[in-house]
């Protein structure tokens, strides 16, 4: 059985996780002025403990992918095109529709929702697509293209869906300027540092003291740190926003709904094609989570930037993650469960 096989930390990671939740809010809102200070030095757009975090979160996650590998991905198109198709088309679209439907007499609200729908995952996702057994190789792959649409893509997407397309619809729209250089340097840091320091990692390790030492010695050795950051992340990223969140119970339901119907349309549609696709589960998995993941910390800061930090687009964006991470730990459950169900002999 899988759960018998993971470690004490992975098997409770639900209860874990949910524990950092309730002491970031805890904090955030009994210690006065801890979200000034947590947020006074900042790396990018990004405060500094919460860049810390991810960074710890996704080093041992990338030093864990085989490099070498990644080209059956990049050759995979079907991969390749479904991923790009569900990321910049379907996500923003859905999220786009499913803020006007729940939210049409919120518009403050309803725009931080569209700025999260366009702000693809390229961080936490893969700590859910390692927790769900997925193709490490082709998350890296993904999170890049991910990184690079994002560069590319986030301003002319946030014009046309905030502009354009309301006004094609007649409905209300909603002027924003967002920074490339801003989102570049995003990427770069919590993408490129830690991307580098694996690859650096496994190419040394390798060289020095072969795959099997690398992979039976090393490597368990630094796992544990991914889900330490995880953990830490949650509790700072949750204690800078915690007054925002508790201050306001009912706004924070409603912006609930349509994040919970997102995560779940897009994971269960994004599975669902995969498996159409054949890819077979690992592969499946990794377009799941990678389509469903968004990066609650660029949405964030462009909220922040853009419309102030107590705005309600910024409130948006925070609900993000206390909606997020809950419901993707718990469709970690449900893609094992699928994998025992679907693919058994995938199981190992």
């Amino acid at each position: 059985m899988v759960v018998a096989k993971l470690s004490f930390l992975d098997r409770f990671l639900a209860v874990w996780i949910i524990a950092a939740m309730a002491l970031g809010l805890i904090l955030g809102r009994l210690i006065p002025g801890l979200d000034d200070a947590l947020d006074a030095v900042k790396v990018g757009s990004v405060s500094l403990p919460i860049a810390i975090g991810l960074l710890l979160m996704m080093y041992p996650v990338l030093a864990k992918v085989r490099y070498t590998e990644t080209s059956r991905v990049t050759g995979d198109r079907k991969l390749l095109v479904a991923s790009v198709v569900l990321n910049w088309v379907i996500g923003p679209a859905l999220m786009f529709a499913l803020a006007w439907l729940l939210l049409p007499d919120l518009p403050a609200y309803r725009t931080g929702l569209v700025i999260v729908g366009l702000a693809r995952c390229i961080a936490m996702v893969l700590i859910w697509n390692d927790l769900s057994c997925g193709d490490r190789e082709a998350a890296a792959v993904l999170v890049a293209i991910n990184s690079v649409f994002q560069i590319i893509a986030f301003a002319a997407l946030g014009w046309f869906y905030l502009q354009t397309l309301p006004g094609w619809l007649g409905l209300e729209t909603t002027s924003a300027e967002f920074s490339i250089g801003a989102i570049a340097l995003s990427v770069l840091v919590f993408l490129g540092v830690p991307l580098l320091a694996g690859y650096l990692t496994r190419t040394i390790g390798e060289r020095t003291r072969g795959r099997n030492w690398y992979e039976s010695r090393f490597l368990p050795k630094i796992g544990p740190v991914a889900l330490y950051g995880l953990l830490f992340t949650i509790v700072m990223l949750f204690a800078l926003q915690g007054d925002a969140i508790t201050s306001a119970p009912l706004d924070v339901a409603r912006i609930a709904l349509p994040l919970l119907a997102y995560f779940v349309l897009m994971f269960g549609g994004s599975f669902a094609l995969g498996h159409r696709l054949d890819l077979g589960y690992a592969k499946t998995a990794t377009l799941a989570f990678t389509a469903a993941g968004n990066n609650f910390e660029l949405a964030i800061a462009v909220a922040i930037g853009t419309f102030g930090v107590t705005s309600g687009q910024a409130l948006a964006g925070v609900v993000g993650p206390l909606i997020e991470v809950p419901v993707l730990i718990a469709l970690v459950y449900v893609s094992l469960w699928a994998r025992r169900r679907f693919y058994p002999n995938a199981i190992t």
